[in-house]
This record gives C-alpha cells, sequence and structure tokens, in this order.
C-alpha cells in the first residue's frame, strides 16, 4: 500500500491552483485543474499570439507545437510521428469514426459504460448510414471481474458474426467515467488485434491518471484528454493513430488546409512544412485558441519538478483513491464499487454507495443533491444510478488528503437525511 501521509502532496499543493478559497475539488474527473503556472505559460502564448499573429501561427508555433509532440510522445512511449493534438477525446472519437470507410453490414462495437457523447455518435454514424451499418453495445453490471468483461466481448463477437455482421471496430475506455473505474483496456485491446476488429481507445480519463505505454499496447486509435490529470489547461486531448493506421485518417475535423485530396490541389495558405502528412493534418485546423496544446511540454516538466513524476503521482492519487473511497463507505454505512481481484479501484476515482432509495426515473433527487453540494457546500460529486441504486464518484488529486475524504462522506451522509426528510421533493 502506498503512503498517502507524505508531505509532498496534499493540501500545501492548493497553493499551486485557483480554486476559490474554501472550495474542494472533489470532481476533477470531469473537467480537470491547471496549476497558476501552467496557466500563466498558457497566457504567455496567447500574449506572444496577439503581438505578431502572422508570425506567431505561421512560423513560431508549428515548432512549439512539434517540441509538445515529442513531450508527450516520450510520456506516451510512441513515435512523434503517431502524436498530434485535439481538443478532447470526444473529438478524438469523433474523427476515427468519420473517417472510416464503412461498408454494408459493419457493426460498431462498444461497452455500455461507454461515455454518452461517444454514444452519440455511434448513433449518428448508424443513422447516417441509412442501414448499412449497426452498432451493438456489450452490457456490463458492475461488480464484475476483467474476466467476465472479456468473455462479454466474445460473446458479443460471436453475436455479431452469428447476425450475418462484421465487427469493424470497438469503442472502449481506459477509465470509464459514470461509474469511474479502471477497464481491462490491455485485454480487450489484444481480444480486438486476435480479431481483426480496430481498438478505439477513448481515454478521457487516461493520462496523467494511469501508467500508459503505446508501444506495448498498440491499440489502433488511442485518445486522451490532458486538460483532465495531466494538468494541462482546458482545452487538450493526445490523438495517436500509429503509421499503419494513418491512411485511414484523410482529414481533421473540422477538414482544413492539411487535408490532401484524390485530385488536383488547391492553394495552402501556410508555409510548407517537413512534417508527414498525418500531422500536417492536425497542425491547423482553422482558427482556434490552440494555446493549451503549448503547455503541454511545460504541464509534464512541472509535475516532474514539483510533484516529483508520474509514478509517485500515481500511488498518491490511487492509494488516497481506495482509501478515500473505505473512509466514505464507512461514514454512510455502505461499499465501494469494485470487484474481489480490485481491478477497477485502480485508478485515481471512487464510487461509494449511498444509503438512500431514489426514483431511477426521474432523477430528481440525483440532480437535486448535486445542485445543493455546489451552492451550499462548495463542492460537487458526480452522483450516478447504476443497477438501480445511487452512488457518488469521488476523485483523488494531489491537492487532497484523507480529511477531504471524511469531510466528502459527511456532506454526503447530510446531504441523504435532507432527502429523507423530503426536502429533495
Amino acid at each position: 500500500m502506498g503512503d498517502i501521509r507524505t508531505p509532498v502532496f496534499g493540501k500545501r499543493l492548493l497553493q499551486h491552483f485557483e480554486f476559490h478559497p474554501g472550495y474542494r475539488n472533489l470532481n476533477h474527473g470531469s473537467f480537470g485543474a491547471a496549476p497558476r503556472e501552467i496557466r500563466k505559460y498558457m497566457r504567455h502564448h496567447q500574449d506572444l499570439c496577439e503581438a505578431n499573429p502572422d508570425s506567431y501561427i505561421r512560423y513560431e508555433y508549428p515548432g512549439i507545437l512539434d517540441e509538445c509532440r515529442a513531450a508527450m510522445a516520450k510520456l506516451v512511449n510512441a513515435p512523434t510521428d503517431t502524436i498530434v493534438f485535439v481538443s478532447n477525446a470526444t473529438t478524438g472519437v469523433n474523427t476515427v469514426l468519420q473517417n472510416l470507410a464503412w461498408d454494408d453490414d459493419d457493426e460498431i462495437m462498444y461497452f455500455s459504460t461507454v461515455y454518452g457523447a461517444c454514444g452519440k455518435m455511434i448513433d449518428y454514424v448508424v443513422d447516417s448510414s441509412r442501414g448499412r451499418v449497426s452498432s451493438r453495445p456489450v452490457n456490463l453490471s458492475y461488480p464484475c471481474e476483467d474476466e467476465d468483461i472479456l468473455q462479454a466481448f466474445h460473446v458479443a463477437l460471436d453475436n455479431s458474426a452469428s447476425a450475418g455482421k462484421r465487427a469493424k471496430v470497438c469503442v472502449f475506455d481506459i477509465v470509464s467515467s459514470l461509474p469511474g473505474v479502471c477497464f481491462p483496456f490491455e485485454a480487450i485491446t489484444k481480444a480486438c488485434r486476435a480479431a481483426g476488429v480496430l481498438s478505439l481507445l477513448d481515454g478521457a480519463q487516461g493520462v496523467g491518471m494511469v501508467d500508459i505505454d503505446l508501444e506495448s499496447l498498440d491499440p489502433d486509435f488511442f485518445v486522451s484528454n490532458c486538460h483532465k490529470w495531466l494538468f494541462v489547461p482546458r482545452s487538450c486531448a493526445v490523438f495517436y493513430v500509429p503509421l499503419r493506421n494513418q491512411h485511414m485518417i484523410t482529414t481533421s475535423m473540422p477538414t482544413s488546409h492539411g487535408y490532401v485530396p484524390k485530385s488536383g490541389s488547391r492553394f495552402n495558405p501556410l508555409p510548407p512544412s517537413n512534417n508527414p502528412a498525418f500531422v500536417e493534418n492536425f497542425q491547423f485546423v482553422g482558427t482556434l485558441d490552440t494555446s493549451p496544446y503549448a503547455c503541454v511540454k511545460e504541464a509534464i516538466e512541472w509535475r516532474e519538478r514539483v510533484l516529483g513524476g508520474e509514478a509517485k503521482i500515481r500511488e498518491y492519487t490511487q492509494t488516497l483513491a481506495r482509501e478515500g473511497g473505505k473512509t466514505v463507505a464507512r461514514i454512510l454505512g455502505t461499499e465501494v464499487l469494485d470487484n474481489k481481484s480490485q481491478t477497477m479501484s485502480r485508478c485515481a476515482m471512487t464510487n461509494v454507495a449511498l444509503p438512500i432509495d431514489v426514483d431511477v426515473a426521474s432523477g430528481t433527487t440525483q440532480h437535486w443533491m448535486m445542485r445543493t453540494m455546489s451552492e451550499e457546500y462548495k463542492t460537487f460529486m458526480t452522483l450516478i444510478i447504476h443497477k438501480g441504486r445511487l452512488w457518488a464518484r469521488l476523485s483523488a488529486q494531489v491537492y487532497l488528503d484523507m480529511e477531504d475524504f471524511e469531510w466528502a462522506g459527511h456532506v454526503l451522509l447530510e446531504l441523504c437525511e435532507r432527502v429523507k426528510r423530503g426536502e429533495a421533493s
């Protein structure tokens, strides 16, 4: 077990962040937070752009972007020319699904824990294909073992083949969002490869929270938000496509100057680049504020310099999530969502059952509690309905400690008592 009493972490680190005094950010997993120093660095690049827009955007920024791509490539152990940046993980998933060439009877596989926006993108592909493409959910009911998830995947593959479909791509998480649990992404990636199915890893919760080695993992596509657990300012995500698959990704979203048409050519007003076509495609995607992308290298170095590096961060946050979740469950008299092998909790989020019955259909209690904790208690914990039961998802982060989880447990207990008294009606 890791040591969650180390003086390097905890409330002393709040001095580096810009939270309002008295606010406890127990929901880092939704929107992230960047240290003050990194946000200052972002504003520095915004100022450079404002001072001389053409010089910065055309000639200076591409080199800065290349340095950040190289820093990210080193962090996730991948070739630099397989790494670009997009605004968020949803955009990365959209980019893959919009670029893939679909044939009749192709099928998109996904797990029932899919992030809602990515699920909607799957729905869009199916709806717009006019019956050519279908989707197949792999239903999960937590807690379950990693082997159960792998078996469910293989059953879904068999059912797809039996229905005369061809499973073309499978979308799955690194760490699922709702509930916040570690997903057996290594095993599913390997199973996809063996079955000839493209693996699309949605790492919205990923880089900066769990160890990611893309050379070893070898997925077909991978995207992960940098503005959540890596402390890059919003909005920024790393998008990885191995060299073997870059021919599939012909356009960014939206299509911009980097697109290479099949016939003819069009004038590109930007300076020529020595980067490969895939990298050039994502270097300039219209006029956007991409200053967060310029902060990736700085954020990685800050984490090493101030916090001691990724391994120490992971040890602290994952231990705090595990032990903090147990503390909240003890206060509430309930349980933490985990399996017997405890693989679900190998991340920096924890899910604790609440001791109340809720109207699953209306969600009234759920939304009242979240709004009330935001307005009255100056915090936020995402509440999830899973298997007809209400759960609180809490994020562990370097600026939190056990006292924060104890406080959170008592806040949730008080809110549950208020619900029982009818205040949520």
